[in-house]
């Protein structure tokens, strides 16, 4: 554990040497983590058996990145959140609005929404998630400013700034687990519908968000029963989770896995999760690739800590030893689908934002269903 200060300036060091670094802190901790990688070699991911932080496309046929552990730097410190306070007096944005551009990019995405409406009336699938970005002029881009922001605002979701050569610079404040493996128990959830949050967390859902939220609880179930090595799968009632200002449906589902050699069918069976492809997953995901007008990279792929090596203090049984302590050595993997994020670039944001499409949609509501959640990201640009 390091000091507050001295990290950042281990940080801004490392920024100056262009090497690939990651800075998180998970949800609910108080304590951010960081992995500097030592050299400049860039590293893929082959068979999710490597140890370190992946970050990973939505895209699966596409090329996954890792900071090795044992190539890395690895420093941690105490950061809770608001330890340091947005200074929005004046609630001034450090970024500019072309609304030229929004009423264009409105149209572009109420067809598209449309479009999906249309084939999933046709029964070409159930359900869609169809998605957007925005770009964002900033007056004051430094990524290390933002990710203070975000780590000031959001205490509950897995928060980042992730930098590659290959990459560049990205940043998030996701509220969705992919999966949690800590010895052979793992974790996931299925979450999907959307409202903003006004100070009650017992909210009415929309039969449409509940519908929604319930082809993905079924879909992750059903392919969960048919994975490999997977077995003992349980799932929680549905309930109300808050992230940011924004409220979702949640069920939490666990598992056991027969063998960790059974990760990487585990990640393939969940990733594109349908929260943010849809179901049937093949045929959604064939749908976006083929009709969403952009590329959209890392978003709604996959991060976090990959079998990282983790100690957990317990107590022996054993009567000549009852009162000593032992240290169990296991692996830990601890994935976050990558929503609620941006691409830094030249000056500018990318913010990237979705929502899911069933035949109840409608193509104006989606459109304003991404601008709020928009707001989300543009929230921690403010200077």
């Amino acid at each position: 554990m390091i000091e507050q200060v001295d990290f950042f300036q281990k940080l801004n060091n490392h920024v100056q040497d262009q090497k690939a670094f990651v800075v998180y802190r998970k949800p609910g901790s108080n304590t951010v983590k960081s992995l500097f990688q030592k050299d400049t070699v860039s590293h893929k991911v082959s068979d999710l058996s490597e140890s370190g932080f992946v970050f990973a496309p939505f895209n699966a046929e596409a090329d996954s990145y890792l900071i090795p552990a044992e190539n890395s730097n690895f420093f941690e410190f105490e950061y809770p959140a608001a330890s340091v306070l947005d200074d929005r007096s004046n609630e001034k944005m450090s970024s500019t609005i072309d609304f030229e551009f929004m009423e264009k990019d409105q149209k572009i995405h109420e067809n598209l929404v449309q479009e999906g409406i249309n084939s999933i009336k046709e029964e070409k699938f159930q359900k869609v998630v169809l998605s957007r970005s925005e770009r964002v002029q900033l007056y004051d881009p430094d990524p290390i400013r933002i990710l203070k922001n975000l780590l000031n605002k959001y205490a509950q979701a897995f928060v980042y700034l992730w930098f590659h050569p290959d990459t560049g610079y990205w940043l998030g404040a996701t509220p969705e687990t992919l999966l949690n493996v800590e010895r052979n128990r793992f974790k996931t959830m299925a979450l999907a519908g959307t409202q903003m949050f006004k100070g009650n967390m017992d909210v009415e859902w929309e039969p449409k968000e509940v519908e929604e939220q319930k082809f993905v609880t079924d879909y992750i179930l059903e392919s969960l029963q048919k994975a490999k090595g997977v077995e003992n799968i349980n799932a929680t009632n549905p309930y109300s989770a808050m992230a940011g200002n924004l409220l979702h449906i949640c069920t939490d589902i666990s598992g056991r896995l027969n063998s960790l050699d059974d990760l990487e069918e585990l990640v393939k069976t969940l990733h594109p999760t349908p929260a943010v492809c849809g179901l049937p997953k093949e045929k959604a995901l064939q749908f976006i690739l083929k009709n969403e007008d952009y590329s959209r990279e890392f978003y709604s792929g996959y991060l976090g800590e990959l079998n990282i090596k983790s100690e957990n203090k317990r107590n022996s049984n054993r009567r000549n030893q009852e009162n000593q302590q032992f240290t169990a050595i296991s692996k830990q993997t601890d994935l976050f689908v990558n929503l609620r994020c941006m691409k830094l670039k030249d000056g500018n944001a990318r913010v990237y934002i979705g929502g899911g499409i069933t035949k109840d949609s409608n193509a104006a509501d989606e459109w304003m269903e991404t601008v709020n959640k928009a707001q989300t990201m543009k929230a921690v640009l403010v200077k």
